[in-house]
């Protein structure tokens, strides 16, 4: 089959830039009163690697109570938004028309959305009324890459037609004041906002149009893969709770890195005829600090690619799926050449994997 090629990515963030300072005083005002460990916590915002994020409600939301309306409603408003700002930049980076899109995958696990986010996207944008749609929720961390994976074999599957990715993930939302669990203060400390369309092609004759054309520009999409670890589902994930979605964080995500995702990763790689060697850099989802350090460590040598994961990291927290195309958009901005190693891990516990050439 015909191999997907990158046309354009593009990201957004919302308006409201908040400190790693002002969140953790936000956070102490709001559960140092009822939470006995909070101080003991604290630290965790000064050691998370993290400078500022994106949210897509101010900091005063965060010390008032929320239900399932309010907060469906933001989702709905601020990812649509995203996504609009998102798409339309992406395609103006590949230089084509709304009209061209011929499917979407749309993927989020922060809201609830019916009818879903794409078909809102259809309808703001104006495409075209026979576009497919495809929604996607519940990868979590993983959704950038095994979104990006699901693309991919749509655009394979149907050479020349052109097929939209859109991301888009409102962590800041989950926010419950109530919850006095460490991991809802870790949560706090790492999460961000953020979106990020993706426009592939694979070769192959655009509808309507004569002979097959040579390879798209932009990058290739040689290879993915994913893998889900047996008596994991405790890791990471969502609680639903009467207010809300609760987080599911386990400290153990950073050891199971190091101890576990070698394994997957050389696998993956030896059915491509490749080593860690042979690698020009890899694009990481920067989870947080700890796991960051963990991933250096296992893809050693490498480890090109890891200074934009913290530079996002830094800059835009953890934006859960959206984060690791913030690092792709980064890693292509410096200039970067060859075939690199793209990764996430998310609720399952599963790893996404693919091989890019840049």
């Amino acid at each position: 089959m015909p191999t997907a090629h990158l046309l354009g990515l593009a990201t957004a963030t919302p308006p409201h830039r908040l400190t790693q300072e002002q969140t953790r005083e936000v956070a102490r005002s709001v559960f140092a009163d009822h939470m006995r460990d909070f101080e003991r916590l604290a630290p965790v915002f000064t050691n998370a690697g993290i400078d500022s994020r994106q949210s897509c409600v101010p900091l005063d939301w965060y010390r008032t109570r929320h239900g399932w309306r309010d907060r469906t409603a933001l989702y709905l408003g601020h990812a649509l938004e995203l996504l609009d700002r998102a798409t339309r930049a992406a395609l103006a980076r590949a230089d084509l028309e709304p009209g061209c899109i011929d499917a979407i995958v749309c993927v989020s696990s922060t809201g609830i959305a019916t009818p879903s986010l794409d078909a809102r996207v259809i309808q703001r944008l104006g495409l075209r009324p026979d576009v497919q749609r495809l929604p996607v929720f519940g990868l979590g961390c993983a959704g950038g890459v095994l979104g990006l994976a699901r693309a991919a074999d749509w655009a394979r599957a149907r050479p020349g037609s052109t097929v939209l990715l859109l991301v888009v993930e409102l962590c800041a939302l989950s926010f419950r004041r109530d919850d006095v669990s460490n991991a809802n203060v870790v949560a706090t400390a790492l999460f961000g906002d953020g979106a990020a369309a993706v426009l592939l092609r694979a070769p192959g004759p655009e509808p309507g149009t004569g002979p097959e054309t040579g390879a798209p520009p932009g990058p290739a999409l040689r290879a993915t893969a994913e893998h889900t670890w047996p008596d994991t589902l405790d890791v990471m994930g969502w609680r639903v709770e009467e207010d809300g979605l609760g987080v599911i964080f386990s400290q153990s995500i950073p050891a199971l890195v190091r101890l576990r995702f070698g394994a997957v990763v050389d696998r993956f790689l030896d059915s491509q005829g490749l080593d860690r060697g042979r690698l020009t850099g890899s694009i990481c989802h920067p989870g947080g600090a700890k796991v960051i350090d963990s991933l250096e460590e296992v893809l050693a040598p490498c480890t090109a690619g890891m200074e934009e994961a913290r530079t996002v990291l830094r800059d835009h927290g953890n934006m859960s799926a959206a984060t690791v195309l913030f690092v792709l958009e980064r890693r292509i901005a410096s200039g970067a050449r060859g075939p690199h190693l793209m990764t996430a891990l998310g609720p399952g516990f599963s790893a996404g994997l693919a091989l890019l050439d840049l």
